[in-house]
């Protein structure tokens, strides 16, 4: 298991590397760029991470996190499932919309380019969990028997995609500001509810 310092060291060497990234660019930064920014040695650094690429897969992995936990509170109450839905979609937005998120996703469609496999493991790290996650939260909604989805994995998908929508796109290409609290707070408040009525069905 690891030690409280191993823990401390990894998360320097992740903040490091973060910052280092959003200032200066991927490419532009090197190991021993992120081994002084943490800062500990490069053999330490590379005890962690083996490549600039595991690394940027952690970076995303900890940007990933406050949704990743955000399932973990969950509940299948009847009563819960909309301030459920409202949570997860707060906890996406969050991450998508952050000067953080909208960063890093630049980087990675630029490396993914000519590296294809990072691009693979990102999806797995920052969606594919997600959405696995949602799937699970939908299927054990049709265990209660009080919703009857009938497709759980596009039922999921089609979350994560009418909340990213068009103003993501935007916002990528610095054309729109990035959304504050309350307007992303009005646009979830509106659409789940238009959500439910298309997916969760009530049985009864």
């Amino acid at each position: 298991m690891p030690s409280n310092l191993s823990n401390l060291k990894r998360d320097s060497i992740i903040t490091g590397a973060t910052r280092l990234f959003l200032e200066q660019g991927f490419n532009n930064v090197s190991m021993e760029k992120v081994a002084q920014a943490a800062p500990v040695s490069k053999a330490t650094l590379y005890n962690y991470f083996d490549s600039k690429h595991s690394l940027l897969v952690a970076v995303v992995d900890e940007l990933c996190h406050a949704i990743s936990q955000t399932f973990e509170t969950l509940s299948t109450d009847i009563n819960k499932v909309e301030s459920n839905l409202k949570q997860i979609a707060l906890s996406f937005m969050d991450l998508i919309y952050s000067k953080e998120g909208i960063a890093i996703y630049g980087l990675i469609i630029a490396e993914c380019k000519t590296f294809p496999e990072l691009g693979i493991l990102i999806y797995q790290v920052a969606l594919k969990d997600s959405l696995l996650q949602l799937e699970q939260y939908l299927q054990a909604l049709n265990n209660t028997t009080t919703f009857n989805i009938d497709d759980t994995a596009f039922a999921a998908n089609a979350f994560f995609g009418v909340l990213k929508g068009e103003q993501h796109f935007q916002c990528l290409l610095n054309i729109k500001a990035l959304p504050t609290q309350l307007e992303k707070q009005t646009y979830i408040n509106k659409i789940i509810p238009l959500y439910m009525q298309g997916f969760l069905h009530d049985t009864h």
